[in-house]
């Protein structure tokens, strides 16, 4: 709060970029520039919607996928073939690192496809050739074929049917890159360039990039919307939550990334500032490391799920701003259980059970706590401190780990926890982006599933779950896979949260994007 005193007391003399640029304060460092290689969402809000654009989008409002570079589609009666007719006269970006020679086509969606469904493609293995969410998914297995009917037609064939198919390919993850790009990169024997300084046919190109400083883009005038009206964005990357709040109320940016929750009413209270409010479609949790003893007993998980009291972890690090969660599934999905079975405090059964499964009084473990803030939990150190706690009084000792988020993220795939707090926030609104990508067994090596926890019967079910496009059928078939997850409980879910976006009133055209990264395509500044 003194922090915000002085600043606000202070305010800098405007520059001109001020007055008609939008700054976003961001909270960490992209991994690099390619949603395809990571699932960070700070990966995500620096290009995913800035940079590229997809074969299918979400409206924000309604949920419904909407066309985008696929002007139109259609599927075949049994579901296997799906036909995508391209839109014309989309232009990619000029930069000084590239001048584009012709439009988007068809040859641009066969690469980014094949790129990461094909081991044998020339830019699989470039930047590391893990493509977490789509292995998670095991997209690539089932696509059997992607075909060029002509330069603005393609074909997709399918070995199974996926009702979820169509939403996978408007996520943040199925950008599209431009295959010309690529080739001249091969040329210049500098393939990895294509992911760090990247091309695509999004509202904003890229500029430059200074770890734990900036990104820096300009508008692209030629993009196939409109012309974005504000010339430049630029990402401030700024870790500490309470001086991203103090750039807000300076002015210093235009909007900020996760507020904490102890920010919102003084954000609430300032006449010069927006706080837009949304359901989040997300589940913050608790993982067990599923293939560490005696993290592989369901007994042992069941006895720590009792040790924890999930309404007082809601109310000291969410306050009011979420719901206790049941299952993986919020409110807001269609496939949501709302009676779903659930674990209560009861430390005494928790004893028992840790008795019955030879666990001493003095067993150390360890919790890792996210060192960033994020919507599903804002704030990961404070719930390990209580979860420490409960669990000191059922005679088990917690350690508390952490790391910088890149190296956090390399060991948490690693498997080196016992457990995790830590969560995801869905990328469309289909209910098998929740189950597959956190508890598939195919999810293990892609590194989303952080229980690292496989089971053959729960892999049938959601895939029996994909088969059916009848809503009452597939609702049934989760209401079994919640069973087993309590069962099983590899996690225990805590919450779901409120999704905010804190920005000044300048800013016009600001909204929440519920499945994924932030977007500034479209958003104008008041001068």
């Amino acid at each position: 709060m003194a922090l915000l005193g002085v600043t606000a007391c202070s305010q800098p003399p405007k520059e001109a970029f001020y007055q008609s640029g939008i700054m976003y304060c961001s909270e960490s460092n992209p991994v690099n520039f390619n949603p395809q290689l990571d699932t960070s969402s700070t990966t995500s809000d620096a290009s995913s919607h800035q940079i590229y654009d997809r074969l299918l989008d979400f409206d924000a409002d309604s949920g419904r996928i909407i066309p985008s570079l696929a002007s139109s589609w259609k599927v075949s009666d049994d579901g296997l073939t799906y036909t995508f007719q391209l839109r014309r006269n989309v232009q990619f970006h000029e930069t000084d690192y590239f001048t584009p020679t012709r439009n988007f086509n068809a040859d641009d969606v066969i690469f980014s496809l094949n790129r990461w469904r094909l081991p044998d493609h020339p830019f699989h293995q470039i930047s590391g050739g893990r493509y977490p969410y789509f292995e998670s998914l095991g997209l690539a297995e089932n696509i059997k074929q992607v075909k060029r009917i002509n330069g603005y037609r393609i074909e997709i064939s399918l070995a199974q049917r996926d009702s979820s198919f169509l939403a996978n390919l408007a996520t943040d993850f199925s950008v599209i890159l431009s295959a010309e790009y690529a080739e001249s990169l091969m040329q210049e024997a500098a393939p990895q360039r294509l992911d760090h300084f990247p091309i695509g046919t999004g509202p904003y190109k890229f500029e430059s990039y200074r770890k734990d400083h900036n990104i820096r883009y300009q508008s692209h005038p030629q993009h196939w919307k409109a012309k974005p009206q504000v010339e430049r964005l630029i990402y401030d990357i700024t870790p500490k939550s309470s001086l991203r709040l103090a750039k807000l109320i300076t002015g210093e940016c235009d909007a900020i990334a996760f507020p904490a929750q102890t920010e919102l009413d003084i954000i609430r209270e300032r006449e010069e500032l927006e706080l837009a409010e949304k359901p989040g479609l997300n589940i913050g949790f608790w993982a067990f490391n599923t293939q560490r003893p005696p993290f592989d007993d369901p007994d042992v998980r069941r006895a720590l799920a009792y040790a924890i009291d999930k309404n007082t972890l809601l109310e000291a690090v969410y306050f009011d701003s979420a719901t206790r969660a049941r299952s993986l599934l919020p409110a807001a999905s269609w496939a949501y259980q709302a009676d779903a079975e659930d674990t209560a405090y009861n430390p005494v059964i928790a004893r028992e059970l840790l008795a019955e499964a030879g666990i001493e009084p003095g067993f150390t473990m360890t919790i890792w706590a996210m060192p960033i803030e994020r919507a599903y939990n804002p704030n990961a150190a404070k719930m390990a401190e209580l979860i420490q706690r409960y669990l000191g009084d059922v005679g088990i000792n917690v350690n508390i780990v952490t790391y910088d988020w890149t190296t956090f993220r390399k060991h948490l795939r690693e498997g080196l926890h016992d457990s995790v707090l830590i969560g995801w926030s869905a990328d469309n609104g289909d209910p098998d982006n929740f189950y597959r990508p956190l508890l598939s067994c195919g999810a293990i090596p892609s590194g989303t599933n952080r229980a690292m926890w496989c089971n053959k019967n729960y892999d049938a079910l959601i895939n029996e779950a994909l088969q059916t496009e009848d809503l009452t059928r597939r609702k049934a078939i989760y209401q079994r896979v919640n069973s087993l997850l309590f069962k099983e409980l590899p996690i225990v879910p805590i919450a779901h949260a409120f999704r905010y976006q804190a920005y000044r009133k300048e800013l016009q055209g600001m909204q929440i994007n519920p499945y994924g990264g932030i977007r500034f395509g479209g958003v104008t500044k008041k001068l």
